[in-house]
């Protein structure tokens, strides 16, 4: 079951960075979790602007998009992604693109995200379903240190026939503009699973 909230946030125009902006105009879709073994957090999601971008602290998973930020045809969507505080458990955050109808029952989307384990993961959203595309553990995946923070740049690199999809400069995966990833066009924004806080800086779209 999902919920989806506006809140303030940043924008993104073709070559501006997003988190410039603030957050006014965003919107948060809330995923609840329905699985007894995976349950979410206590309280409410909270994203808000700070620094060079939001930072989100989520008992549940989330999305969080502007819209109207749309990309379309040839091009890269990145942000970095620092995890200040770990999950208890495995869970991914990362970037959503090829949005539509993120505010209705038939959300479809891609996303390419990691996690604290050193994996990276690419999936497609359609309704209620999701479809595993790639996984993989990779040393370009930065995993927390001492103070159980990561730092993490990641990228996708939409183009004519291909999708690239990289982690701090390094293509970790590439798909065909084909089947489950042949739709690119889209919203863009960036997707916090359940049970983590994470600042989010330089959201952009070039």
């Amino acid at each position: 079951m999902s919920r989806f909230v506006s809140v303030a946030l940043t924008v993104l125009l073709a070559v501006a960075p997003l988190a410039a902006q603030g957050t006014a105009g965003w919107k948060v879709r809330a995923d609840r979790s329905t699985m007894a073994s995976d349950p979410d957090g206590a309280g409410d999601i909270k994203f808000m602007a700070m620094g060079a971008g939001f930072h989100t602290i989520n008992p549940q998973a989330a999305v969080y998009w502007k819209p109207g930020q749309s990309a379309t045809g040839t091009f890269s969507l990145k942000a970095q992604f620092t995890l200040l505080k770990p999950s208890d458990h495995t869970n991914y955050y990362g970037l959503v693109f090829g949005a539509s109808g993120l505010d209705g029952p038939q959300q479809t989307y891609l996303y390419f995200m990691v996690a604290q384990d050193g994996t990276w993961i690419v999936k497609r959203r359609s309704g209620a379903a999701t479809e595993d595309i790639g996984k993989m553990s990779s040393s370009a995946v930065r995993t927390p240190g001492a103070n159980g923070q990561s730092t993490n740049l990641l990228e996708v690199r939409v183009m004519p026939t291909t999708i690239e999809y990289s982690v701090n400069g390094t293509t970790v995966f590439t798909t065909p503009k084909t089947g489950n990833t042949a739709t690119t066009d889209g919203e863009v924004g960036f997707r916090i699973n359940h049970r983590l806080e994470v600042q989010v800086d330089n959201f952009e779209v070039s």
